[in-house]
């Protein structure tokens, strides 16, 4: 009988079990409820698409890791450029684009960069009121490179050009651009909530200078042209 363990001890012993199971799985509920909710904190979602015979489409997620986020910001820059240049026949479009406080161009840029683009003559003939306008300005890339120019700045080379109503103006009579752009770093900025469908890591462009063209294409493109 001295080998047996007095009922009490033995009470106790179960009940110390009991509580240190139920915590391990309660830390485990916590752990599981906060993956459930990656809203939180920034996740970066390619979506890859295989040639059209196939109409294969596969959506991949990928960890925030250096190259990651390097494949990002150059989707981020050149998303930037063309909603920033490109014109399309819908007046109410470009206002939502180009201005309010939710545009993409103002949730993408710093405040200087952003005051500088409110100071184009296409902005302010486009913005200043709902105008009906028949033309419309695209950019191309034609697999033209970006690369570095120096810390946290790229540029980009890409072709500019618009068409009338009539599509008068040929893809082959565009401008090319250089443009160098700079990244704030990320972190830098607070983002609202709503801004994280256009621009989820909070990215800002910093600084937005043309190199090699005729000027900022907003005051020297198809306007310029006519």
């Amino acid at each position: 009988m001295s080998d047996r363990v007095k009922p009490p001890i033995l009470l106790s012993r179960l009940m110390v079990f009991v509580c240190a199971t139920a915590f391990v799985v309660l830390c485990v509920m916590l752990v599981t409820l906060t993956k459930m909710f990656p809203l939180n904190r920034p996740e970066i979602f390619f979506l890859t698409t295989t040639s059209p015979k196939d109409q294969q489409i596969k959506l991949v997620e990928m960890p925030v890791s250096g190259e990651n986020v390097d494949l990002y910001k150059r989707a981020f820059i050149r998303e930037y450029i063309r909603h920033r240049n490109e014109v399309f026949t819908n007046a109410a479009a470009m206002h939502s684009t180009w201005g309010g406080e939710n545009g993409k161009v103002r949730i993408m840029s710093t405040e200087d960069v952003y005051a500088d683009f409110m100071q184009t003559a296409m902005f302010n003939a486009i913005m200043g009121v709902l105008p009906d306008f028949d033309f419309s300005c695209h950019v191309s890339f034609d697999g033209n490179p970006m690369y570095f120019s120096s810390e946290n700045a790229y540029r980009v080379k890409f072709k500019y050009f618009c068409a009338d109503a009539n599509g008068q103006v040929q893809e082959s009579d565009g401008k090319i651009y250089t443009v160098q752009i700079k990244l704030q770093e990320i972190g830098d900025t607070e983002i609202n909530w709503a801004d994280r469908i256009e621009n989820p890591l909070g990215l800002r462009i910093s600084e937005y200078k043309i190199i090699e063209g005729d000027g900022d294409p907003l005051d020297t493109g198809f306007r310029g042209n006519n």
